[in-house]
């Protein structure tokens, strides 16, 4: 596994609660904990996937996200640190809202991603920019790392490190 880079991206980050049992057996373990879902456009994830592959040569692997043709997005997972030698990733509002004003749009901090998930009035999808620490790993062996080229497909990992919201969406459209 290696880092990438530090990525931000339009998204929507979903804090909305989960259906965390069904019939007796657990579901989405950990959401809001450890991971929550992001949404960005579609030519945006497209255009990191082409980064990845102009910079390392490696395709990547779209196993595990989720395409919506008719809003052109794509809902991946993020990580979220949660350990307590970790950062946790942290969580901004929107102060100044009119940018017809010319004044500089300034946020403030209000938590972290896990605070304000806990917060009844904040479960819900917020619109903004968000900045990951991008991943890739690519299955190999100790003594046999395959080669850019071979077929072989990278996975990318998503970890979100912080979260600039210009509020409540109810729309998730690009």
């Amino acid at each position: 596994q290696c880092s990438l880079a530090y990525f931000g991206m339009d998204v929507c980050i979903d804090l909305t609660p989960k259906l965390v049992h069904f019939q007796g057996r657990p579901m989405l373990k950990e959401y809001g904990h450890s991971w929550v879902y992001i949404y960005l456009p579609q030519l945006t994830f497209d255009k990191v996937i082409s980064y990845v592959k102009a910079g390392t040569g490696y395709d990547v692997s779209t196993e595990g996200t989720v395409e919506d043709p008719n809003r052109n997005l794509v809902a991946i997972e993020a990580k979220l640190h949660h350990e307590p030698e970790q950062p946790k990733p942290s969580f901004w509002v929107v102060k100044e809202k009119d940018g017809s004003s010319g004044k500089d749009v300034s946020f403030t901090r209000t938590g972290s991603v896990q605070e304000v998930n806990a917060r009844p009035q904040q479960q819900r999808i917020h619109r903004g920019i968000g900045i990951f620490s991008v991943s890739m790993e690519v299955e190999g062996t100790p003594n046999f790392m395959p080669a850019p080229q071979t077929g072989e497909e990278a996975n990318l990992s998503f970890t979100l490190v912080s979260v600039r919201t210009w509020g409540i969406t109810d729309c998730v459209a690009p």
